[in-house]
């Protein structure tokens, strides 16, 4: 039933695969489709939904708008994440973008308010409470550096258009990199 509240929150796009006893993978665009840059995340998982082929073993949620504690009821079960969302930095690049694993979240660790976690605390409290999670080193965050995350709109900044197929391809020829492992 748990599941079931957050079914408006996630679309859920699976590639059905015959499932081999290899590593379930999920990936998973993150963002928000009306907050002009900041749904960068979702419109690249789902340019790679249609670009990949038959992976065993690949679920793709092309759409992912929860946060804190409730991001472990979409992702449990799962050997592997492959997470794709923005960041903004300080004098960051737009379209720059960075690739790192949950071992390097652990300095963020921390409430960031009463009322939820950030993704750190959030995979530390889940695996304290024993829920199946991927290790650290297979949580793999791909962020697309942005300029304008706070606007209500549907397009995306000029400035991260123009990059969008030079970052796409990279990020793209990255995690086919990760999942022909898995192959």
């Amino acid at each position: 039933m748990w599941r079931d509240a957050l079914a408006f929150q996630a679309q859920r796009i699976t590639i059905v695969r015959p499932m081999a006893p290899s590593m379930r993978t999920l990936l998973l665009g993150m963002g928000n489709p009306f907050l002009s840059d900041d749904a960068v995340g979702i419109r690249l998982v789902g340019d790679f939904s249609r670009k990949f082929g038959n992976v065993v073993g690949l679920e793709i949620i092309e759409e992912c708008t929860v946060a804190g504690m409730d991001i472990l009821q979409i992702i449990e079960g799962y050997d592997r994440l492959l997470l794709v969302d923005s960041i903004k930095t300080k004098e960051g690049v737009p379209g720059n973008w960075f690739r790192f694993t949950a071992q390097k979240l652990h300095e963020t660790i921390h409430l960031t308010n009463i009322h939820d976690a950030n993704f750190a605390t959030a995979l530390s409290l889940g695996r304290q409470l024993g829920v199946k999670l991927p290790s650290d080193q297979e949580i793999h965050v791909f962020a697309v550096e942005v300029l304008n995350d706070f606007t209500f709109s549907e397009r995306m900044t000029d400035k991260l258009e123009k990059a969008y197929s030079i970052y796409s391809e990279e990020i793209f020829c990255e995690l086919k990199a990760l999942l022909q492992s898995q192959c």
